[in-house]
């Protein structure tokens, strides 16, 4: 009898009954956690680019592409924050003399870098 693609391939069956059931197992999850831009990401995906997503959901790497996502986010909002309070001018100095002002000025660095976050990563 000749083998199907699926046993030349390496794919065994069980039988059950009358029929033959391909032994299919789900590849292993990745354990990096996709956090609130990765999710942000898939749910962009899936109103505005469904093709993408869809490509990427069958083929297996979408957890991977949200993780990347994820950590290409909690990556650059830490450097970002400190760039930026370097050139607002946030120093120690300052939040010892004006606590207040140096948390609104923060405040307001973190809002700008979440936009720029979102529009560079996710909403593109």
């Amino acid at each position: 009898m000749m083998k199907s693609l699926y046993e030349q391939m390496g794919g065994t069956y069980t039988i059950q009954g009358d029929y033959c059931l391909p032994d299919l197992r789900l590849s292993e999850e990745d354990s990096r956690p996709i956090g609130v831009c990765g999710q942000r990401r898939l749910r962009y995906l899936k109103q505005h680019h469904r093709v993408l997503y869809y490509n990427l959901l069958t083929s297996g790497k979408l957890r991977d592409y949200l993780a990347d996502t994820e950590e290409r986010a909690q990556e650059l909002f830490p450097r970002l924050v400190k760039q930026y309070a370097q050139w607002a001018g946030l120093t120690e100095q300052l939040k010892a003399e004006k606590p207040t002002e140096w948390v609104q000025k923060l405040s307001n660095i973190r809002i700008q870098i979440n936009e720029i976050i979102y529009t560079e990563l996710i909403f593109i």
